[in-house]
């Protein structure tokens, strides 16, 4: 009897045991899950902040986790910290994957149904071409990747979150607190509607493309040339699996790209800033009759139908050159900084680019309160970002121009040019597709491929016997390709973009400290 007992009592407090454990676990799950949800106060005054950042898209949470890792303070202020629900920033070029593997972010791209990206299929009037990224040279896992933003997003904020000296807040930043031409912080107010303010040595701005903080730090010249009209094809199936598609139409490009496993990214690209209206229907029409038509034939049925189902979604497309205002205390990131046309999906790795130059620029500056310092190493990354970011910018901006239906017989015979250029295969496509990816984003590079573009289709005119009029013609394709190219340089910076070792800013020698621990 007393052995019963005994066992009777080593089980029940096993079980009470047991029961204590998985309630501990559970509540400290919870508290890890909804880190980033927790508001906090930093009150004037206190020196608990080394970095305050703006925002906790793409560009802020790589950043926040970024430095955080580095041992840096951070306080990132965020408008809404719910999963972001968004029909762009769901490709990662090959050139943006090895930038987060650099920056210890390759997980997040994992538990989210991400699809390997390995190159384009590119679609013109019945015909079609492969384009392979030139990934011969790097490991297996290395390719593009594309995924619901939102998951992106709130995977980095996870990771950010996990580390103790970042803080998240969920807050509307109305304003920079500026002192003598420096800027110390920030007012927000919280989600409860309270006004507060925050200070540290170094204020990052990365609130995205409808930033109201910009205009104190940069000359923004926002351009709207196209909006994206997206839809989500569910349970269909791409031509060319594991590739974007991009479809040459009429007026301008349709793309095709995994989001899931089930689903596919569509959007049409409708150029100038007026839409066909949704709620009157005219929308659905126009993609039904006029755009339908144009999508391939595999896919055609899926697309009709994700148009029925009525779930519409547009988006503007912006464009606008990086002409930043040096501000002690201060930069730009992001699309905040920095946009280009979206077309070629190069705005993510154009971020994590420029996160990798500012985490190595700031690593030997222990003291941030060091104005001066400072200063100069703000300077010198706008400076550092340039080669990469313009040609990036530039390519997205040229291939948007040239991949637009025009009355003109140039415009139109250059269009048709860098189809059959790129279909010629060897260096004719892996060159510009390295351009496309980031795996080779050098501006001369860039200008070469694209005058070679346009020597190919004047080469092609004038074969077998050339004419006044084809030489004409040439003539024109040569001026149009000119007149596409060399505006986008000329906005992005001639002398930052092709010899940036000219400027002073491009090397500061770092002080003789150690990195912060």
């Amino acid at each position: 009897m007393a052995v019963d007992h005994f066992i009777l009592t080593t089980l029940l407090a096993s079980l009470f045991a047991f029961l204590l454990l998985y309630l501990l676990r559970k509540r400290q799950s919870k508290k890890i899950v909804s880190k980033i949800n927790v508001p906090f106060t930093v009150k004037p005054g206190d020196n608990d902040v080394d970095i305050i950042i703006v925002g906790a898209g793409v560009a802020g949470a790589a950043l926040a986790h970024t430095l955080g890792k580095e041992g840096r303070r951070v306080h990132v202020i965020e408008r809404d910290l719910t999963e972001p629900d968004r029909i762009v920033g769901e490709l990662l070029q090959p050139g943006g994957y090895l930038k987060l593997i650099e920056l210890g972010l390759e997980d997040c791209v994992k538990e989210i149904d991400a699809q390997r990206v390995l190159g384009y299929a590119l679609f013109k009037d019945g015909k079609h071409t492969k384009l392979s990224y030139p990934l011969e040279q790097f490991d297996s896992d290395i390719a593009g990747r594309s995924f619901h933003n939102g998951r992106f997003v709130q995977r980095m904020r996870e990771k950010a979150s996990t580390l103790p000296n970042v803080r998240m807040e969920q807050g509307t930043v109305t304003s920079l607190v500026e002192e003598n031409g420096v800027i110390k912080g920030v007012q927000y107010k919280t989600k409860e509607g309270q006004e507060h303010k925050s200070y540290a040595p170094l204020t990052i701005v990365c609130d995205g493309c409808f930033s109201n903080l910009r205009r104190s730090l940069c000359k923004p010249k926002v351009e709207v040339p196209s909006n994206f009209v997206g839809l989500v094809l569910e349970n269909c199936e791409l031509p060319f699996p594991n590739h974007g598609h991009v479809v040459l139409g009429d007026p301008s490009p349709i793309l095709f790209y995994p989001i899931s496993s089930s689903e596919v990214r569509c959007l049409v690209d409708v150029p100038g800033s007026k839409l066909p209206s949704l709620a009157s229907g005219d929308m659905a029409k126009h993609l039904k009759t006029t755009v339908a038509p144009q999508v391939p034939m595999e896919i055609r049925e899926a697309f009709l139908s994700a148009v029925e189902k009525g779930n519409i979604r547009t988006m503007p497309n912006r464009s606008m050159p990086a002409d930043p205002i040096p501000t002690p205390g201060a930069l730009l990131l992001g699309d905040a900084f920095n946009m280009r046309h979206p077309l070629t999906g190069g705005g993510m790795t154009v971020a994590l680019s420029d996160i990798v130059i500012l985490r190595d620029l700031l690593n030997p500056l222990v003291d941030l309160t060091d104005k001066e310092s400072l200063s100069k190493y703000i300077e010198s990354f706008y400076t550092l970002r340039k080669p990469v970011a313009s040609t990036i910018n530039t390519l997205a901006g040229a291939l948007y121009k040239v991949f637009l239906a025009s009355p003109d017989d140039a415009r139109s015979e250059m269009r048709r040019a860098c189809f059959d250029y790129l279909s010629l295969g060897g260096v004719c496509s892996s060159g510009p597709v390295a351009l496309l990816s980031g795996l080779n984003p050098r501006p001369m590079s860039l200008v070469l491929h694209f005058f070679a573009v346009a020597i190919f289709g004047v080469g092609r005119l004038l074969v077998p016997l050339p004419s006044v009029k084809r030489l004409w013609l040439g003539a024109r394709l040569i001026s149009s390709a000119s007149g596409i190219i060399f505006p986008i340089i000329k906005a992005e910076g001639v002398r930052q973009m092709f010899f940036p070792r000219t400027i002073p800013a491009i090397y500061r020698a770092p002080p003789a400290h150690s990195s912060p621990q």
